[in-house]
């Protein structure tokens, strides 16, 4: 019989070296669970198909939204970013987070730049 364990966020996210860089780490239906560090800002971009939750683990995480708007979170807090909104996330210091999105979803959405990660990329060791 194999021994059943539950994942440890705080070691996966130590397997994290890059940052921008998401890692999947789990996977209910067909939803990825993903941890990944952040620093700087990343690009505005958006998923026309697909929402995408970001839990923040460690850190203060600021989501840039249209019209001006953006979203604050701290450690424990989450926010979902509705399909089709054009958002961009901002770490001024270290932020660690947890991402659910759909196994479809694309790092930056509609927008490829030098830094995009592709989902095989993301999946690395996760079985």
């Amino acid at each position: 019989m194999t021994a059943l364990q539950g994942i440890d966020i705080a070691a996966e996210l130590r397997q994290v070296k890059t940052h921008w860089h998401p890692r999947v780490v789990g996977r209910v239906n067909d939803q990825y669970v993903k941890v990944a560090k952040l620093l700087g800002e990343l690009v505005w971009h958006s998923h026309d198909a697909e929402d995408e939750m970001f839990l923040v683990v460690s850190g203060r995480l600021r989501i840039q939204l249209p019209d001006d708007e953006e979203v604050v979170l701290t450690p424990g807090q989450f926010y979902v970013v509705p399909r089709g909104v054009k958002h961009n996330p901002i770490a001024n210091e270290e932020v660690e987070i947890v991402l659910i999105e759909t196994v479809t979803t694309a790092h930056t959405g509609d927008v490829v730049i030098d830094g995009t990660v592709s989902v095989e990329r993301q999946i690395g060791d996760f079985r």
